[in-house]
């Protein structure tokens, strides 16, 4: 049987809750017996709040669900029993299918293979007659190019992360550089635009820096500890300015022209908590502040022509020198 909950009762479900109640149910009905600590497990939480959803299913939503004391786990005693796709709405259904369409961006890093397979048991209950899954057709992520690293790199980074223990590893900070040794209390993992990058302080050099995992080799996790300092966290270090994974330890003020279509990506988006707009003749001005130059640098040589930086005059000089150095290239 399958069981459909009326709109004054569903009112009563925790949204925050409907994943995992999916979940419980895939579990069950597929005969694994299913524990609390084994559910926990499979969706990264706690077992008090698996205990809560499981009783929710049976209080509130009369779910048959017993206990084999030999197997230990749950099971269904009416083995037709499924919770049915009225469960979710359409806005449900939507924000669902949206965040695994997300998950493309992430396809060719190790997070996507796990993710993507607890999402596709969470929504596989959702698609019958009444709820396709259109969306998935419909509502696209263009794919962005990625880099590539062993899933060894991953791993141990991420069991540093966990655990608070430094990595010793080797690598390359540049394409034509050798690679050196580095020992990394890890504090984050950062995502941007395709690729990885450890943020962490570095022992050698006394201070935060941002690895590549694409360029690191030979990893290991070492015995030593440490305590994670609320002062690293990354997030403080780019408050109020939105420019991706790179930073640097000093904050600037900024001021760029755009022009032409330049004018108009501008203007779209929303570069700094604290930016200003100013409307020329022939474009706009950008003012804002933030501690990620390299960013912002890279953000006025990708708008070429349409592009020109008025302070700091460090950017000015920056930008005038790789202009130089593109005009000798075309000479050569």
């Amino acid at each position: 049987m399958c069981y459909t909950i009326t709109m004054k009762e569903r009112k009563n479900i925790p949204k925050t809750a409907m994943s995992r109640i999916y979940l419980i149910d895939r579990e069950i009905a597929a005969g694994k017996y299913p524990n609390t600590r084994k559910l926990a497990e499979a969706y990264e939480t706690g077992t008090a709040t698996i205990s809560r959803d499981i009783d929710f299913m049976r209080d509130r939503m009369n779910a048959p669900i017993g206990y084999d004391f030999t197997r230990k786990g749950y099971y269904y005693t009416e083995k037709t029993f499924r919770l049915s796709a009225a469960f979710a709405g359409a806005e449900d259904m939507l924000a669902l299918g949206m965040t695994k369409t997300l998950l493309s961006l992430y396809k060719d890093t190790p997070i996507y293979a796990v993710t993507h397979q607890l999402m596709e048991s969470i929504t596989a209950p959702l698609a019958d007659a009444q709820n396709p899954h259109w969306y998935e057709d419909r509502i696209l992520v263009p794919p962005v190019p990625s880099v590539l690293f062993p899933p060894e790199i991953w791993q141990t980074i991420t069991d540093g992360l966990r655990q608070n223990r430094l990595l010793k590893f080797e690598y390359r900070s540049t394409w034509n550089s050798c690679f050196q040794a580095r020992r990394v209390r890890p504090y984050h993992l950062l995502f941007d635009n395709g690729a990885w990058y450890l943020y962490g302080y570095a022992e050698e050099r006394r201070g935060m820096r941002m690895f590549s995992l694409s360029r690191i080799r030979n990893i290991n996790l070492e015995d030593e500890t440490f305590t994670f300092p609320a002062s690293a966290d990354y997030r403080a270090r780019t408050d109020g300015s939105y420019f991706g994974a790179y930073s640097s330890e000093k904050k600037r003020r900024f001021r760029v022209a755009f022009f032409n279509d330049g004018a108009m990506r501008i203007k779209e988006r929303r570069w700094a908590a604290d930016q200003k707009i100013k409307e020329t003749t022939d474009g706009v001005v950008l003012s804002f502040s933030s501690a990620q130059y390299g960013k912002v640098l890279e953000l006025v040589l990708a708008n070429g022509r349409d592009a020109l930086p008025i302070e700091p005059a460090e950017l000015v000089k920056d930008w005038q020198d790789n202009i130089r150095d593109m005009q000798k290239r075309m000479k050569s």
